[in-house]
This record gives C-alpha cells, structure tokens and sequence, in this order.
C-alpha cells in the first residue's frame, strides 16, 4: 500500500516538476511561475501539500526544499526521469541490446536528459545521420566508439583531427585492421597529428557512439544481433555529454593505444 509520502510525490505532476526544479535551489513564486509555466492560483496549494509533508518550506520570499525534501528529491528524481526516457522511447530501448551499456552507465541512463530518436530515411540507411556530421564538425574535441566501419569516418575523422580537433578513436580489431589495409595512408597522417590518438579493443563492443563539447549520440545493435545503422539516439544535455564521456573511458581503460604501424 503506497505512503501518504509517495501520494505526494506521485499523484501530482505539478509537484514532481517543483521537487525537480527545486533541486537546483530555492525559488520565488514568480521563478516557479515562469519555469513551470504555471499560475500561483494551480500552484500554491500543491505547495502547501509538500510543505505539510516536510518536504517544501519557506525561506523569505523564496521556496527550498527541507533536508528530507533533498535527500528524498535526491533518489525520486532519478527516478522519474528514468521512466521518462523508457517511456519516450520504449520501442527503440525494447528491441536493442541495452546490456551493451556498461552497466553503472546503464543505472544512470536518466542522463541522456532530453535524448531524441534520429532516424534516417530508407534511402539514406547507409549514410551517418547528418546530425552527427555537423556537430562534429563544430567541435574543438571529439570522442569516438566504433565497432563498425564506414567508408566516409576515415577521411572525415582525419580532415576533423588536420584542422586543429582534438580527436580521440576507439575501434574494435575488425574495423581497425579494415582500415590499416584499405585506408593505409590516412591512417598514417592521423597518428603523426599531436591531436589525434587512437585505440584498439579486443572486446566485441555492441554500441557505436560519438561525443564532442556540447553533442553526444548513442546507436546501439538490434537483440538479435544486427547492428541498426538507421536510428541514433542523440542528445544535447550538458548531462548526456558527461556521461558520453564516460561511456569512452571506460573502453578505453580496457584498450590499447596505436601509435604507430
């Protein structure tokens, strides 16, 4: 049987999105009014609610969350959130192997924020989402997951890493030696750049992702093992780009850096 507590937290979207927006710190009646986009007529009594469950007080003419407001915000948050990522894109995270995602990464999924679903037409299946191409290339760095191969990353990593990025690749053995035999020069060129570094993995990655200063994007292989070159999940979050981030390092801990052939 649920709490008095989790009724309050739960039974009302006005108060989930205060509790959310709380989080950041206190708040006066006009911020919650404008960030919300709600009147102090619909809000004040939602309000009160979290205010009898000590959850809410009132500091001057602003509004805070108590010390069990926070701790309990602290966990429900990520919570909602969560739910809200596998609820906007239930189709896509049900028919792809989300196990690939390492799973302290996988536990806090909630960070890919306000992520979007990419999708290419049918004519454009084998050909990178545009999206990823041009927020690369307005990167000042750059990092890259690939156990896949396509013919335009080469001369496109190497063109991003010749023009001053910071790039950073992260291949698995198949699509390395692919490229060490047919893209032989370029590959060359890219290790002598200061900028540029490159790893190998012996695991058999199941993600392909690409981060850079402010865009990440994630695409992730069907369960029953083909690799979806059709859709991307993408984000924009300062919190998407962390984790991104994150979801690099911890393949490249477990990876060996090239440095020359």
């Amino acid at each position: 049987m649920k709490t008095k507590l989790l009724d309050t937290l739960t039974f009302s979207e006005k108060r989930e999105n205060l509790l959310i927006l709380l989080k950041d710190g206190p708040k006066t009646l006009e911020d919650i009014r404008t960030s919300l986009n709600v009147t102090s007529s619909g809000m004040i009594p939602q309000i009160r609610k979290l205010e009898e469950q000590n959850l809410v007080r009132r500091e001057g003419k602003n509004y805070a969350l108590t010390d069990m407001g926070a701790i309990i915000t602290s966990v429900f948050v990520p919570l909602v959130k969560t739910i809200d990522i596998f609820e906007k894109h239930e189709d896509f995270l049900k028919n792809h192997d989300i196990e690939a995602i390492p799973p302290h990464l996988l536990n806090r999924i909630y960070d890919l924020g306000n992520c979007r679903l990419v999708e290419s037409n049918i004519s454009e299946i084998y050909e990178p989402h545009m999206d990823f191409f041009e927020a690369l290339s307005k990167s000042k760095k750059v990092m890259g997951i690939a156990p896949i191969f396509h013919y335009s990353y080469p001369p496109f990593f190497l063109k991003l890493a010749q023009s001053g990025v910071e790039v950073s690749l992260l291949l698995t053995h198949d699509v390395f030696d692919k490229i060490k035999k047919e893209y032989r020069p370029m590959l060359d060129e890219y290790l002598s750049l200061p900028n540029a570094s490159l790893y190998v993995s012996d695991e058999k990655i199941k993600l392909a992702s690409a981060v850079s200063d402010s865009f990440f994007s994630i695409s992730l292989f069907f369960k029953t093992g083909g690799y979806d070159s059709q859709k991307d999940l993408v984000s924009q979050d300062e919190s998407a780009v962390k984790w991104g981030r994150e979801l690099f390092d911890h393949f490249m801990q477990k990876s060996s850096r090239v440095n020359s052939l």
